[in-house]
């Protein structure tokens, strides 16, 4: 298909005539095309189709239906129905009332291209670029962030499912790439265990039967792929991408002693950044927090939160389930300042803000980054040899302890995680002799003190940080980052937020980049109506709850 630039047009007459009479008080869709006019065009996705063929339905219009289909939470069937038959649908999309609109399946297709062209962020950006013509958007003040999990479109599987439907993944596309070939070298037991998903059948409860199936699924993939990389196979096939799947799922569940096949030991799995969760969600990957696990991704929602204007969803970003927040915070930053809505102040949990963090906003962005900095964990912490007890004399290099005794070593390395950092020790000689000696130091072995310090910018940093966090003021203004997990439970509420539609990471951003502008027109619209924010849901028992508790019940 070829895309021949229309624009959005003026609504017709009679479609106006018609929308008044049906919707006297108005609809979302009216509205917002009322106060933001056409919000997309088609030269903003021009890029997207060949500059020749079969001319396509209009994109800018295709780009609303999307957000309007998260707004409601339609399918695609729905979304398209809608188009056909919704009058304040072809209100918003300048329709004629006669027009017939599209096939389903033109969404499902005009998804792929956005998310070929990694053009998600043009439709968050199309709805911000208009607030902001309207003055809705303003994000010179403060914003905030916090991220949810995501559960992956593909069911969660136990291990036995997992290894199995790798497996019989792999046969189906070796079946279909080159069936002669699979034929010759397929044992008979196979049609017999892989022929129907495993789900259709019922593994053994005894822990040692359900071992030996294991073993088994473990053997015959070792001969499958054995079979797939020998001199004679075809080359294609070890290229497929089942095949792929099914290398990493048994080089992560079994390996070979002594010839045999045998379990791997969790131990000795790879870590959870590359450890596979499903065959038909490659990118998804296992995380647990606290006690609960989960099988997806995590996203980051950033929100203006001013209290003269509506809180808009100005970045979404979207990452592996394992990637931790406080790695969040300059990506959301470099997000924030391609769409010129850096704040001036960024809140945040305690997830995000590390010395390194802090620093960066500051010094790169402008941007104070504001949020609990973790307290000192070292094993001194506090007391009269705690670290804060000693005095760094940054210009000379050197530390002097609370008995006044100066370091003889400042070295620049770098942690275990290869952050830079600085290594100060003092003399053993000096520090033997001291009757403080067993106070200061956390090893009964130890004979001197050593210290790892950050760079003076992050040292200074964290200092201030929690002198200041401990405050009432600061403990009082940081009440303004709660309002993110409405955002996130709206979210989660209106647009299926908890769990992808789709398969993978970057149609699971698209996703996210729609219910952000999704979001914003809901919240736009209500600040049109003048509709009040939702209150915190509390059953009426709760509220009765002593202040003196704490949620879980112990004082």
């Amino acid at each position: 298909m070829s895309m021949q630039p229309k624009g959005s047009g003026e609504i017709p007459a009679e479609t106006v005539r018609v929308a008044r009479a049906a919707f006297p008080k108005g609809s979302l869709a009216i509205r917002v095309r009322d106060e933001l006019g056409p919000l997309f065009t088609d030269d903003q996705f021009a890029d997207l189709f060949p500059a020749r063929g079969k001319p396509a339905w209009s994109p800018g219009r295709l780009a609303l239906v999307l957000v309007l289909q998260f707004v409601e939470g339609l399918t695609d069937r729905q979304a398209a129905e809608a188009v056909r038959a919704r009058i304040d649908f072809k209100y918003a999309l300048a329709l004629e009332l006669a027009d017939p609109g599209f096939d389903f399946s033109v969404l499902s297709e005009f998804r792929d291209r956005l998310v070929e062209a990694d053009a998600g962020r043009r439709v968050l950006d199309g709805i911000l670029a208009a607030a902001r013509e309207k003055g809705l958007l303003k994000t010179a003040g403060r914003a905030r962030t916090d991220s949810t999990h995501v559960l992956s479109a593909a069911r969660q599987l136990c291990w036995l499912e997992m290894v199995a439907e790798t497996l019989r993944s792999a046969l189906n596309a070796l079946a279909e790439q080159a069936p002669d070939w699979l034929a010759g070298i397929a044992e008979p037991d196979w049609f017999r265990h892989y022929a129907t998903k495993a789900e259709d059948s019922r593994f053994p409860q005894a822990r040692t039967r359900r071992d030996e199936v294991g073993l088994r699924i473990g053997r015959d993939g070792m001969r499958l792929l054995a079979a797939v990389f020998a001199p004679d196979a075809p080359p294609a096939l070890r290229t497929l991408d089942e095949v792929e799947t099914l290398r990493r799922a048994w080089v992560q569940y079994f390996h070979l002693i002594d010839g045999e096949v045998r379990r791997r030991d969790p131990k000795d799995r790879p870590p959870g950044a590359m450890r596979l969760v499903t065959p038909y969600d490659i990118e998804a990957r296992g995380s647990v927090k606290r006690d609960t696990f989960r099988d997806g991704y995590k996203v980051h929602l950033t929100e203006t939160c001013e209290p003269d204007a509506p809180n808009l969803i100005t970045n979404v970003a979207t990452t592996l389930a394992t990637v931790p927040d406080d790695r969040m915070a300059a990506v959301v930053h470099a997000g924030l300042a391609a769409r010129d809505c850096l704040p001036g102040e960024h809140w945040v949990d305690a997830g995000y803000p590390t010395a390194a963090q802090v620093v960066a906003a500051r010094t790169e962005h402008d941007v104070d980054l504001q949020g609990p900095v973790v307290g000192n964990t070292t094993a001194q912490n506090g007391g009269p040899f705690g670290q804060d007890a000693f005095t760094i004399d940054w210009e000379h290099e050197r530390v002097t302890c609370p008995n006044g005794v100066i370091s003889t070593q400042w070295h620049h390395r770098h942690s275990q995680q290869g952050l830079p950092v600085i290594r100060v020790r003092f003399s053993p000689a000096d520090c033997r002799t001291c009757p403080s000696l067993r106070d200061c130091v956390s090893s009964p072995k130890a004979e001197r003190r050593e210290i790892t310090l950050r760079h003076r910018a992050e040292h200074e940093a964290v200092q201030a940080a929690r002198t200041r966090q401990q405050t009432d003021a600061w403990k009082d203004r940081y009440k303004i980052r709660a309002g993110v997990e409405g955002t996130i439970s709206q979210a989660v509420g209106r647009c299926g937020l908890r769990r992808s539609r789709y398969r993978g990471l970057a149609k699971t951003s698209l996703q996210h980049q729609l219910t952000g502008a999704a979001l914003n027109l809901a919240r736009i619209d209500a600040h049109l109506t003048g509709t009040p924010r939702a209150r915190t849901r509390t059953s009426h028992f709760a509220a009765l709850r002593p202040a003196e508790l704490t949620l879980d019940g112990a004082k």
